[in-house]
């Protein structure tokens, strides 16, 4: 078990929500989104030169700053609650 930012992820990790450490009006987007605590996300693409992140919730695509993903605490590999 390791506990990251989704902003850490490689291409094709699969990690658990832990947290989210956003401002109020990025937690709420971020909700409204589906993320929410102990659901799976898998990181689909990262674009090239630090740019947008695709992660998968679900069957739900959803494109990222990196920015945004970075407040994103995950946890990846086994073990995770």
């Amino acid at each position: 078990m390791s506990a990251s930012t989704l902003a850490t992820l490689q291409q094709g990790d699969l990690a658990t929500i832990v947290a989210i450490h956003a401002d109020q009006a990025l937690h709420q987007r971020l909700l409204a989104l589906g993320f929410r605590k102990g659901k799976q996300i898998e990181l689909v693409r990262q674009a090239v030169f630090s740019g947008p992140l695709q992660v998968r919730l679900g069957t739900t695509d959803v494109v990222l700053r990196r920015n945004e993903a970075s407040k994103i605490e995950v946890c990846k590999g086994a073990g995770c609650a």
